[in-house]
């Protein structure tokens, strides 16, 4: 993964009302392709429906790259973003999920959303 920028916990929420709706579109379009790929019994305008939508959501999620986040919720159920950051001179990823207000966590590279930790509040005033 490429990164374009280390954000601060100040930088990522400031992108937040952009990265909100660009989240709940993926949402939306995830879970109809999701509901429609589960279907017993698909017709080929069904099957060009995902199609579209797959192409909606990749556009989607280029537009948060656009940003300098990453998109990570592939069951398209919590809508989790990553912003790649430092913490205590360690590359991380300031995490944020689609029900939260703020972005007030963050995991390692390797640890993913199991371990989040809370954002120390010194970061978090920067």
């Amino acid at each position: 993964m490429k990164v374009k920028k280390l954000f601060t916990p100040a930088e990522a929420n400031k992108t937040l009302p952009l990265v909100k709706r660009i989240v709940r579109d993926i949402l939306e379009r995830g879970k109809e392709m999701r509901a429609l790929v589960e279907g017993e019994h698909r017709s080929v305008e069904q099957d060009s429906r995902i199609h579209e939508l797959e192409g909606e959501v990749q556009e989607l999620m280029g537009e948060l790259e656009e940003v300098g986040c990453y998109y990570k919720d592939w069951g398209f159920e919590m809508g989790l973003v990553d912003f790649p950051a430092q913490v205590d001179g360690e590359i991380v990823f300031l995490c944020w999920r689609s029900d939260e207000d703020q972005v007030t966590w963050y995991h390692g590279i390797e640890a993913g959303y199991r371990g989040r930790k809370r954002i120390p509040v010194a970061l978090l005033k920067s």
